[in-house]
């Protein structure tokens, strides 16, 4: 059987799955698929997730099929208990694409060019050559601070072009140089002359500017407080300039009628706060051409440009709250529940604070799956004395080798950040997201949230992250949820920052709607009400509000089985009053069993 050609110049490329950190490998090859991208050469031995989750398309759910049912596909070895079970690639499989391969490895649709990497971490997209891209797409280019020059004023808009400053790249001998080809040129020529992180900035903001940008594309730039817009007229040129300021160029028409910074969309605002030099403002593209809606589109080299239909971004909203939602949570005030969804669309984060048993994570859970539309948009994660931003965020973690046992250190995503990319990827910026933060308090939160602290407070801009260098923002559809017991440690002790950024919002078995929750939760359930009595005789004679008794602790089937009470009372309440009174001498079972408060009910 004849081999397929491999591309030449590309290396091999790697898929790790979660969980276990099994290894897919495969190769580009020479032919194109029937999408118009190279195909995919999955290497025989790769593994591959047996599972198959809902975001897998209908082809790739039959392609699967139809591998395992050839033998091409077979069982993996088991692992050890609770290992996922994977699938084997008994022999070479040919894909239509690197994406067409990546959805058969991992089992859900994904983009190839980014998923599959090399063993140094490059994504696959560096290898190929530009390819397909939307009609048209828009471009951030700065340029009022090149070496101290504002080139936009001195230069762009009286000349019309728009410029890249590369003082030290050499003639290019290709027209639309990969990534992986821009990469060497900017390895060799720029050696000792740039750090690490300077050198791939400038690869990527080359490759956006020669091969990325097309003629009829939005460009937008910033200088002095005003947004100028323009069109792009021409191909990418090298040049010589004073200084090598502006060697890279393109032809720009500059709209006449700038904008102000402060009147723009905090959409816009938000992308344009991003730090490089070079930024893809596709995503924001409806709301440019907007603004510069007067002037009709540049036609390209080809012909005119497509007309694409502009259409209005769709904001975020939160579901009104409704009888039933306040009925299945035994809230009689509805007004309360109204009050905490305009406070989450207000304030983007709230915690809710309280004494132990008072419901506040099962709360917290409801609420995020209704408000969220179900719990595929909802993660919860729980702090701890030793949490750090590096588990919360990311950071660079051991992953060891499956073949070499080698350990290297590898950037890893935490949560807020996995569920962050989630929300802002392209189709979901409409859906609310929720990160539950259950014991919020326990963690030293300055050391937690670092630079995050300033995006809580302005969704509209951007940080360069510690451990990346990516440019980062939160979401407007990233909604925070944190919880915090009262008894554990005083809400007086969290610091000013936090409480800037969070509304909090108490819950009390003193106040409504905890106050009469268990009495409501027991007539639903047809039970005896003397729980609630006992329960409301107990928290009054307890003397700090934040050691009161929720009733969560009575609202568990164990509660109302034979001696199901009197077991809940002695091994989960009476020790957490022996607790608060430690050291003071006090008889807790005299003050608060069951039998002194019944007593006191008679």
């Amino acid at each position: 059987m004849e081999q397929p050609e491999l591309l030449p110049g590309t290396p091999e490329f790697r898929i790790k799955l979660q969980q276990d950190g099994a290894l897919a490998r495969g190769r580009l090859l020479v032919e194109f698929g029937n999408n118009g991208t190279n195909k995919f050469l999955l290497h025989a031995g790769s593994v591959v997730a047996a599972e198959e989750w809902p975001g897998l398309g209908r082809h790739n759910r039959r392609n699967r099929a139809e591998l395992r049912a050839s033998g091409a596909l077979v069982d993996a070895p088991p692992g050890g208990v609770g290992a996922p079970k994977r699938w084997v690639a008994a022999h070479d499989i040919e894909c239509n694409s690197s994406s067409a391969a990546a959805g058969l490895v991992l089992g859900y649709d994904a983009s190839g060019p980014e998923t599959w990497r090399t063993s140094e971490g490059h994504p696959l997209a560096d290898y190929l050559s530009s390819g397909w891209r939307p009609p048209r797409k828009a471009w951030l280019v700065r340029g009022s601070n090149v070496s101290g020059h504002n080139l936009v004023r001195q230069l762009w808009l009286k000349e019309g072009l728009v410029s890249l400053a590369a003082t030290h790249l050499p003639p290019l001998d290709e027209n639309d140089p990969t990534k992986s080809t821009l990469r060497r040129y900017v390895e060799e020529a720029y050696e000792g002359a740039a750090s690490y992180n300077q050198k791939r900035g400038l690869v990527d903001e080359l490759h956006a500017f020669l091969t990325q940008m097309r003629m009829g594309d939005t460009v937008a730039t910033i200088a002095d407080g005003w947004l100028h817009l323009g069109r792009i007229t021409g191909d990418a040129v090298q040049t010589s300039s004073p200084g090598g300021l502006s060697n890279i160029r393109r032809s720009v028409t500059w709209f006449p009628k700038p904008h102000a910074y402060e009147d723009l969309a905090q959409e816009v605002q938000q992308k344009l706060s991003v730090q490089h030099d070079v930024v893809d403002l596709t995503s924001v593209l409806e709301v440019l051409d907007h603004l510069g809606e007067e002037y009709p589109p540049t036609p390209a080299a080809s012909g005119d440009q497509p007309v694409v239909e502009r259409v209005e971004p769709r904001d975020v909203e939160l579901p009104p709250v409704t009888q039933a939602l306040a009925a299945d949570l035994l809230v009689h005030d509805r007004a309360w529940l109204e009050e905490l969804r305009e406070l989450l669309v207000d304030e983007r984060q709230i915690v809710l604070y309280g004494p132990p048993g008072t419901g506040k994570t099962y709360l917290a859970l409801k609420l995020a799956e209704y408000f969220g539309g179900g719990p595929e948009q909802v993660k919860i994660v729980q702090f701890h004395p030793s949490y750090a931003y590096e588990d919360f965020f990311e950071g660079f973690r051991p992953v060891e080798d499956p073949e070499t046992r080698e350990v290297a250190f590898r950037l890893t995503a935490g949560p807020l950040r996995e569920l962050a990319d989630l929300a802002a990827r392209e189709g979901n910026r409409h859906i609310p997201h929720f990160l539950i933060i259950d014991e919020i308090n326990r963690a030293n939160l300055a050391k937690v949230f670092g630079e995050l602290y300033f995006l809580l407070e302005y969704r509209d801009r951007s940080v360069r992250l510690t451990h990346s260098g990516d440019d980062f923002w939160l979401p407007r559809n990233l909604f925070v949820i944190g919880t915090m017991n009262t008894a554990d440690r005083s809400i007086a002790l969290v610091d000013a920052a936090m409480r800037r950024r969070f509304a909090f919002v108490e819950l009390s078995p003193r106040t409504e709607p905890t106050a009469g929750l268990l009495a409501r939760w027991l007539e639903r359930e047809g039970k005896d009400p003397e729980p609630a009595h006992l329960l409301d005789a107990l928290n009054s004679r307890i003397d700090d509000p934040d050691f009161a008794i929720g009733p969560s602790y009575l609202m568990k089937p164990g509660a109302y089985r034979d001696g199901g009470l009197e077991r809940v009372w002695r091994t989960k309440i009476l020790p957490l009053l022996e607790e608060h009174h430690y050291g003071e001498g006090l008889d807790t079972d005299a003050r608060y069993g069951l039998r002194a408060l019944r007593e006191g009910l008679a």
